[in-house]
């Protein structure tokens, strides 16, 4: 439906003042904090974990050699989402010479939009990672106790018990994060990069990773967490995070959490013959998911 004079009775008398609601500053590109970014020319993107091997057996004197096998544990495949929206204006608001005001206006929402459904569909990789309904490659949750392996072990990159943020379920995060291993059972040398926690919780954050001392004790005890740098990036503040009380550790694993851009945002504008109205479109095709959930560690609180 297009925008006519009936739906901007107010822009075409005397005397307005001011036109209001569509300026309001944005939170910026938030998921480049968590993501890595990889362009793509596929309708879909597949990602394949390998085994590797296991540890190497002592070989008896005189005895064969043993041989290993490698295979692939699992595969992620990234289904591109086309987002697109447009609005159009029309001929006689254009005549009534409200086409300048309407489509600067209007742009600008357009845009904001866009950005905004980015930044949602990106924080729901997180919001809904708790949940078995959303498995990734490996059959699980995002978040699970129990990743399977080839070897026939688990990893796990969440707590047992789901702990709130604080100094304890920090450093235990980090301990666990060291003690993950690969599809083999051997030790990988994971570390924690960076702290995602939503706004209720920079404040805990900022006390977590930047004072000297340890919070909340009446000991005179250094901060173990920021003296050892165990989270060397910091935190940031993710605005679309829909649990208060749950937090995330992006880590070193590679090919953790992914962005793929089929296409970036594109802007375009017609006239329409028939009706004389103009439309205007914005339009963009990406992905955002997984390969190794080893990538992040996440705790969704214990409330």
């Amino acid at each position: 439906m297009a925008i006519s004079r009936a739906q901007l009775l107010k822009e075409l008398l005397p005397g307005l003042n001011a036109l209001f609601g569509m300026e309001y500053a944005r939170y910026g590109e938030e998921h480049k904090e968590i993501y890595e970014t990889e362009t793509s020319e596929r309708s879909f993107e597949e990602e394949t974990k390998l085994s590797g091997f296991s540890a190497a057996p002592v070989k008896a004197e005189g005895s064969a050699i043993a041989y290993d096998n490698a295979q692939e544990a699992w595969t992620t495949r990234y289904n591109h989402e086309t987002i697109a929206m447009g609005f159009s204006i029309t001929e006689e608001a254009i005549e009534d010479n409200l086409y300048d005001s309407l489509s600067a206006r209007y742009t600008k929402g357009l845009a904001r939009a866009m950005a905004y459904t980015k930044q949602v569909k990106a924080a729901s990789v997180l919001n809904n990672g708790f949940s078995a309904t959303y498995p990734g490659g490996d059959g699980v949750a995002l978040f699970s106790t129990a990743h399977p392996l080839v070897s026939g072990g688990t990893n796990s990159n969440t707590p047992s018990t789901q702990a709130d943020l604080n100094e304890t379920s920090l450093e235990a995060a980090v301990i666990q994060i060291a003690a993950w291993t690969d599809e083999r059972g051997l030790l990988i040398a994971a570390k924690p990069r960076k702290l995602i926690v939503p706004p209720a919780l920079m404040f805990v954050a900022t006390r977590l990773l930047e004072t000297e001392l340890r919070v909340g004790t009446n000991d005179n005890d250094i901060n173990a967490i920021k003296n050892n740098g165990a989270v060397p990036e910091g935190y940031t503040v993710n605005h679309f995070l829909t649990d208060n009380n749950g937090w995330f550790l992006t880590t070193d694993v590679p090919n953790g959490l992914k962005h793929f851009v089929r296409t970036p945002l594109q802007n375009s504008m017609d006239g329409d013959f028939d009706t004389g109205n103009v439309r205007y479109k914005a339009r963009e095709r990406y992905s955002f998911g997984w390969s190794d959930p080893l990538g992040v560690f996440g705790s969704s609180g214990s409330a």
